[in-house]
């Protein structure tokens, strides 16, 4: 499932372990990841903290999608920061499975790795009746189209942000 996850990869995702309900995904925080406040912006640790889930409940020949998933930060992540999800299954009744996953970095003054975020994150295993009723992705995504492409075909009014600080407003106008 990993090779066909371009969205995993495109962040410069790595598989380091697979096997049925235990998953291992690294990520190194690129600049282009961090928010204004200069740490890994929430999305790209949700992200691998998701595709570590994704990897350990989709064992061969399954498809197995998310019905749900939370996750709780507890420190930051920074540039140059390499991250591990680290998922495992928790419990599965019939198709229904619940998933908690581990983001850590590796710390040098720290022995163990730092944990940075928790993920729960809860499955469904699609039964063989109903992906036999569904087309396939490519052939739904080439029916469909995306809102990228329908803005495209708009004329949208070109915005110009300004670079560095917001100019500050006379010492008249602040609250105060």
């Amino acid at each position: 499932m990993f090779e066909a996850d371009l969205a995993s990869r495109a962040v410069g995702m790595d598989l380091v372990e697979a096997e049925d309900g235990r998953a291992a995904v690294t990520m190194t925080v690129r600049t282009d990841m961090v928010n204004g406040h200069g740490i890994a912006h929430g999305g790209y640790v949700f992200l691998l903290a998701d595709t570590a889930f994704a990897c350990a409940c989709n064992e061969v020949g399954s498809v197995t999608v998310a019905v749900g998933a939370d996750i709780t930060f507890l420190a930051p992540a920074r540039v140059g920061d390499r991250l591990t999800a680290t998922a495992e299954l928790r419990t599965r009744r019939g198709r229904s499975g619940i998933y908690d996953v581990t983001v850590t970095r590796a710390d040098p003054d720290c022995a163990p790795p730092q944990v940075l975020a928790e993920f729960r994150g809860r499955s469904r295993t699609l039964s063989a009746q109903s992906l036999a009723a569904q087309t396939s992705p490519a052939q739904s995504l080439s029916a469909q189209t995306s809102p990228a492409q329908s803005l495209s075909a708009q004329t949208l009014p070109a915005q110009t942000v300004p670079a560095g600080p917001l100019p500050t407003p006379p010492s008249d106008q602040v609250p105060g």
